[in-house]
């Protein structure tokens, strides 16, 4: 008889506002990219926001059509709020910019911090502090957050392989 207990998969959270730009946006890429790799029972991806102006809704119709026009579908995500019991659900909790790490920190218990960080913090190619909201913005500022989030989504997976994080095994 196997006794051999099942590993959960390593769970990344994506953050942002209303959970309806950037965050859906990053999870779309992330879980495209976890697919490529075949990690799908490895690791998994979710996003929320840290307000609830959208709970229910699905991504921003510019977010989804510039996503798409990448390969990347977004359209079965529903926005969804930031809660205490994500800190602990989830192992890497990535945040799109500082005033959302600002209440992603308020929320956080003490002991769950470490696992806290900005999103661009994994940036390879690019340099920026935030992913900008290209909410009230044009084209260009959903194409530049999409580059933002590529870029990071890669520095992330390459993060958790260097650091040689216990990724369950498939079976």
């Amino acid at each position: 008889m196997n006794t051999r207990t099942a590993i959960p998969p390593y769970a990344i959270l994506m953050v942002c506002m209303g959970n309806i730009c950037r965050s859906p946006t990053a999870h779309g890429v992330m879980r495209d990219m976890i697919r490529r790799k075949g990690w799908e029972d490895r690791l998994q991806v979710d996003s929320c926001g840290t307000h609830a102006y959208h709970v229910g809704e699905a991504p921003d119709l510019r977010s989804q059509k510039h996503a798409l026009q990448r390969g990347y579908d977004l359209s079965n995500l529903r926005a969804r709020q930031l809660t205490r019991e994500d800190f602990v659900r989830f192992d890497l909790v990535l945040v799109m910019d500082h005033e959302n790490m600002a209440r992603a920190q308020a929320l956080c218990p003490p002991t769950q911090r470490q696992k806290l960080h900005r999103l661009t913090e994994f940036c390879q190619e690019m340099r920026s502090a935030v992913v900008p909201d290209p909410y009230y913005g044009g084209d260009q500022g959903f194409e530049h957050v999409l580059d933002l989030i590529e870029d990071a989504c890669q520095g992330v997976l390459r993060h958790i392989e260097r650091e040689h994080v216990q990724l369950p095994l498939n079976h």
